[in-house]
């Protein structure tokens, strides 16, 4: 079996079959949360309500058990064939993303990543760009006009967003040397001195031993923390959810894209929106929240204090499950913090959304770019 199996295995488990059905019960228990409410709490399994948990149960059972609806006049093909060029993509992103390091134990060496690509960021936009695809198919094929409204706004919100989304990481590209999430990963172990700089001004930086305990993890958020905004608001705006939800706008085009949707289908369209919430929380742990490490931890440091107890083979395995438990610590919150703006903020005007993509985000990431070329430029000419 090739080495990659269990892993790209553990990954469908976590997401598909984990974290997905688990976000329905965290949007409403979330929002229950925010509104002073309750919250779900009226599924049971044999009188057992698990604090809300069976809803997905539920939720699942119905979608499975609803009648398929096709409109008349509709592309029976292509209605069908939507909702899984929308989902898949969201799916198989998830394959660079690594949510921990390299491990040696017992003549083996374990790499949790399911496919280490150079080209690990440019992967993700070509693929989850495909999904744009499945909804603007869903609403042509559905032959609605409120459905055919939707999928012109989808194609021009990711257009829009996907610009921005893109030149926002250049300055995180340009820092770290690369594009590979694993080197973007191992990079953001390391520390720097904030004042580091003041040595070298002269007499100015005499006796200033003082300025080497003020060391600073090198996370991309630390090192970008604009493009940390930019590309977190272009990616919650790829995934079309609130406040960017004008592909759906219930109030303006009843439901969009999906509005000639019901079981399972239906269930795709939101099972992929799920998923990006996940994805969106791994690639920005990934790429700003330093992945799998622990600031001022970094692997190698973990894996020799825990073989004084364990030995080698052993800490390498408690260092894989501690890294793992990190990276996923992380990324809950990341899905926390998209649902808090899911249910904080209101829906944008579509007019509203084109501005913050064109006349905002784009001339900030390209500002950013130009500044972070500079500040590296000087750094070398103090350095040097």
């Amino acid at each position: 079996m090739p080495a990659y199996v269990p892993i790209a295995l553990f990954l469908f488990a976590m997401i598909a079959l984990l974290f997905a059905p688990l976000m329905t019960w965290v949007e409403r228990k979330q929002s229950a949360l925010m509104q002073d409410r309750i919250g779900a709490n009226r599924a049971d399994v044999f009188g057992i309500k698990a604090i809300g948990l069976m809803h997905p149960l539920a939720d699942v059972i119905k979608m499975i058990t609803k009648e398929d609806l096709v409109p008349t006049g509709a592309d029976r093909w292509l209605h069908t064939l939507a909702p899984i060029i929308a989902t898949i993509p969201a799916m198989v992103s998830f394959a660079v993303i690594p949510y921990g390091g390299s491990y040696q134990g017992w003549g083996a060496e374990w790499s949790l990543v399911v496919a280490d690509l150079d080209y690990g960021v440019l992967y993700i936009f070509a693929v989850a760009s495909l999904a744009t695809y499945g909804t603007v198919l869903a609403g042509w094929a559905s032959n609605n006009n409120w459905g055919m409204l939707g999928g012109v706004r989808v194609a021009a919100q990711m257009i829009s967003y996907e610009v921005a989304m893109g030149v926002s990481v250049v300055g995180v590209f340009m820092l770290y040397g690369t594009l590979r999430l694993t080197d973007m990963g191992v990079a953001q172990q390391e520390t720097f001195r904030l004042l580091g700089f003041i040595e070298h001004l002269g007499w100015v930086g005499a006796g200033t031993w003082w300025v080497n305990l003020i060391k600073i993890p090198m996370w991309g958020i630390v090192l970008q923390p604009l493009a940390f905004f930019i590309f977190l608001t272009a990616l919650m705006a790829e995934n079309k959810r609130a406040p960017f939800d004008t592909p759906e706008g219930e109030s303006e085009i009843i439901a969009g894209y999906f509005i000639e949707y019901s079981g399972m289908k239906f269930g795709l369209f939101y099972m992929g929106e799920w998923v990006e919430v996940v994805v969106i929380s791994g690639l920005i742990t990934a790429m700003f929240l330093g992945g799998w490490s622990i600031p001022y931890l970094p692997d190698a440091v973990l894996i020799d204090f825990l073989a004084q107890g364990v030995g080698s083979n052993m800490a390498n395995v408690f260092a894989m499950l501690i890294h793992v438990l990190t990276f996923f610590m992380k990324v809950i919150f990341m899905i926390f913090f998209q649902q808090l703006v899911r249910w904080s903020v209101p829906r944008f005007r579509y007019d509203q959304v084109m501005d913050l993509g064109w006349k905002i985000l784009l001339p900030l990431s390209l500002a950013n770019i130009v500044v972070t070329g500079l500040a590296i430029l000087i750094a070398g000419e103090i350095m040097g």
